[in-house]
């Protein structure tokens, strides 16, 4: 796989239009000013993290006895529960946050960016050749950089669709949500039978 190929892989994987109406979702009833603040500081701990799984992911899963497996199973279980809220809204919203309450690292860094899926996939890439650590870095930056440009650009989309609009899309993407979730949480469960 070529550095390009992995980067759109990497960008595919991410999701970053998929992704848009839970975080205008969960960022709805913060001030716009500090609404682009948290985005920044989201998308900056999602790069961390998922720098972090590129060079050392597997050591870390080795050193804790986790397997990859159980990041996907983790991962479902949380995108479940996000999934549900989205379809039947509460008054802490999608991720039971007070009004005017800000998200720190979950649901919007993990795992709606540096989700199960991109941490097993720089896993794998790492392992697949890890004389191309360059490359991969270059192919990751480049899949952030396009997922951040669309999601710091999100509040355009909430002008343009208005608030029904995105409580349509909202409920909508939360059933695609749900689905994705049991995926990757049958994913997860028949990997780990498949291996043991």
């Amino acid at each position: 796989m070529d550095t390009w190929s992995a980067a759109v892989t990497l960008f595919l994987i991410m999701d970053p239009l998929g992704n848009l109406p839970v975080f205008l979702s969960v960022l709805k009833k913060i001030e716009p000013k500090r609404r682009r603040i948290i985005l920044a500081r989201e998308l900056v701990f999602s790069l961390v993290i998922m720098m972090v799984f590129l060079f050392s992911g597997q050591a870390v899963l080795d050193f804790l006895s986790v397997k990859q497996q159980a990041v996907s199973i983790a991962g479902g279980i949380i995108l479940f529960l996000i999934g549900i809220r989205m379809i039947f809204p509460q008054p802490g919203g999608v991720v039971g946050l007070a009004d005017g309450e800000e998200p720190f690292l979950v649901p919007l860094a993990i795992p709606m960016i540096a989700g199960p899926s991109i941490l097993a996939a720089l896993i794998l890439l790492a392992n697949q050749d890890p004389t191309r650590m360059t490359d991969w870095s270059i192919a990751l930056l480049s899949a952030w950089g396009v997922s951040a440009a669309i999601l710091m650009f999100s509040s355009n989309l909430h002008r343009v669709l208005g608030e029904r609009g995105l409580t349509a899309i909202e409920r909508l993407m939360g059933m695609i949500l749900i689905m994705i979730s049991v995926q990757m949480f049958l994913d997860g469960v028949g990997n780990y039978y498949s291996l043991s």
